[in-house]
């Protein structure tokens, strides 16, 4: 657990001084909507970790998505291993886009669950899939 709260912390801050990213989503973060809370309830913040991207188009997060290699693309998320996915097109792709617009589910929307590999090689990855849009 300890590993996978620092590495969703490196990931989240890394994302939030990306260019390119519009909104990273991490309770850690005192702008979280639900900040206060997580303070009460955990020890550290997990490994949980969603952004979107500027512009919010659909075709680059799926292009980010395909080309993560330590990231595995699945609905599943919380194990030890580092994985994505895009809910507008999988966990939440039934619902009308004006639904999940208004809770925030947008093209760019892209889902991590942080695992405990290499910091550094997770950050490494996500720069290569960013580079590419």
């Amino acid at each position: 657990m300890q590993r996978h709260c620092e590495n969703g912390r490196a990931i989240a801050e890394f994302l939030s001084s990306h260019p390119k990213i519009d909104n990273v989503y991490w309770p850690g973060f005192k702008t979280h909507p639900n900040h206060n809370i997580a303070v009460k309830q955990m020890k550290d913040f997990g490994g949980m970790v969603s952004f979107t991207l500027k512009g919010n188009n659909y075709k680059d997060a799926i292009e980010i998505l395909e080309n993560l290699s330590i990231f595995t693309l699945a609905e599943s998320l919380g194990g030890v291993e580092s994985l994505c996915g895009h809910p507008a097109s999988m966990s939440h792709g039934s619902i009308p886009k004006k639904e999940r617009e208004k809770v925030g589910v947008i093209y760019s929307l892209i889902r991590l669950s942080i695992g405990i590999e290499s910091e550094k090689d997770l950050i490494k990855d996500l720069e290569k899939a960013l580079k590419l849009v």
